[in-house]
C-alpha cells in the first residue's frame, strides 16, 4: 500500500492561541481522516492503490470526482498541517527568504499578496505558495483541488498551503477569515517551507 494516513505532527492544542485545541482535533480526525478513508474506499482493487499521489494529481481530469475531492484533501492537510508548528511565525531565512524578496519585492508584500489570495478565495479552498517554471508563485483553489492536478488554471509544486475552508476556523473565528490568516501567520513553519522549496527547485532541474 502506499498511501497510509499520517500522524499530526505536533499535540492538538500547539498552535493555541492562533488554532485551538478542539479545531485541531475535529479537522485532523474527523475531515482529514474522512476524505482519506474515502479516498482509499475509491480506489479500492485499482492499480491507484499503489500509484503515487503525485501521478494521480498530474492525470486528474481522467478520474472520477470521489478521487479528485477525497485524494485533494488527503495531500492538502498533510501540506497545511506540515507547513505549521508551534513557536514558528516570523520571516523566513535563507535562500527562501531571499528569492521571496527579489519576486514579491519585499516579505511584507509576499505576505499582503497571499493574505489577499486566502481571503478573496470564494468559498472553501487553499492558498498555496508554488514553484512553476523555478519561480515562486501565489496562487488559490476551489475546494479540494491543488497545483499538482491537471485540471487547475495554475499548475505547479505547492511550497506552502494555507486551509480556508469554514471548518479551519469556524470555531474560535466564526465568518472572520481574514482574524484567522492574520492569527495563522504566527505559526507557519517556515523551516519546512524552506526544505520543500529546496526540493521543488531540484524537481524543476
Amino acid at each position: 500500500m502506499t498511501h497510509t494516513f499520517p500522524h499530526l505532527p505536533y499535540p492538538y492544542d500547539s498552535l493555541e492561541p492562533y488554532i485551538d485545541a478542539k479545531t485541531m482535533e475535529v479537522h485532523y480526525s474527523k475531515h482529514h481522516r474522512a476524505y482519506f478513508d474515502k479516498f482509499m474506499a475509491a480506489i479500492q482493487s485499482t492499480k491507484l492503490e499503489s500509484t503515487s499521489l503525485y501521478e494521480i494529481f498530474a492525470n486528474m481530469s481522467q478520474h472520477p470526482p470521489a478521487i479528485r475531492n477525497n485524494g485533494g484533501g488527503f495531500y492538502n492537510h498533510i501540506l497545511y498541517w506540515n507547513c505549521m508548528t508551534p513557536n514558528g511565525g516570523g520571516a523566513p531565512t535563507g535562500k527562501i527568504n531571499d528569492d521571496i524578496i527579489s519576486t514579491f519585492g519585499s516579505f511584507e508584500t509576499f505576505q499582503q499578496q497571499f493574505t489577499e489570495a486566502a481571503i478573496n478565495t470564494f468559498g472553501s479552498g487553499f492558498a498555496w505558495l508554488i514553484v512553476k517554471d523555478g519561480q515562486l508563485k501565489i496562487t488559490s483553489t476551489s475546494n479540494q483541488d491543488n497545483p499538482l492536478m491537471d485540471v487547475v488554471t495554475v499548475q505547479g509544486e505547492p511550497i506552502l498551503a494555507l486551509d480556508v475552508w469554514e471548518h479551519a476556523y469556524y470555531i474560535s473565528y466564526q465568518n472572520r477569515r481574514p482574524e484567522y490568516i492574520e492569527a495563522w501567520w504566527n505559526v507557519v513553519n517556515w523551516d519546512a517551507v524552506s526544505e520543500n522549496y529546496i526540493q521543488a527547485l531540484a524537481q524543476n532541474k
